[in-house]
């Protein structure tokens, strides 16, 4: 008997390299997570929406190379969400883990990666073929199933 090959359900999405592509990126998350039987008010949710806001914001600000587009990756996994940003820009890498640094207090920007770093489980800067990076982090979900209902009551209340 052969095994079944696991498939991992995934989006893939290339958005414009806008304000709004980050936007669009925060809201693809959202309803993929909604797809998979995840709350909106979830803590999953929330952060892996979180997440992707900061991410696709950087690659916006930072990675943004003119005409190039930026690309949204989701994967379910048994252990997380798997978010992957990618942009096109090589020569411009973020700190990694354990090197990011808080900015001033009056600074009014230079806290996202800190938000990531304390809402994924792990995360990671890589370079990436054609030229850029890819920033993956995995945020921390319950079980495939935990938020599965039941789908016939009447066979177990006896009416």
């Amino acid at each position: 008997m052969t095994a079944l090959p696991v498939i991992t359900p995934t989006l893939v999405q290339r958005l414009s390299s806008t304000p709004r592509g980050a936007r669009l990126a925060r809201r693809l998350a959202v309803a993929q997570l909604d797809a998979w039987g995840f709350a909106h008010d979830s803590r999953t949710t929330e952060a892996v929406a979180l997440v992707v806001a900061e991410l696709a914001a950087n690659a916006v600000t930072h990675g943004r190379v003119p005409g190039r587009d930026f690309e949204l990756r989701l994967a379910r996994e048994s252990d997380g969400i798997r978010i992957e940003v990618s942009d096109t820009r090589s020569e411009c890498h973020p700190p990694g883990p354990g090197h990011v640094t808080p900015p001033s207090p009056l600074a009014e920007s230079g806290r996202g990666l800190l938000l990531v770093d304390a809402l994924a489980r792990h995360w990671e800067v890589v370079d990436r073929e054609p030229p850029g990076k890819t920033v993956r982090a995995v945020v921390a979900a319950p079980a495939p199933f935990e938020n599965v209902f039941d789908l016939a009551p009447n066979l177990h209340s006896g009416a």
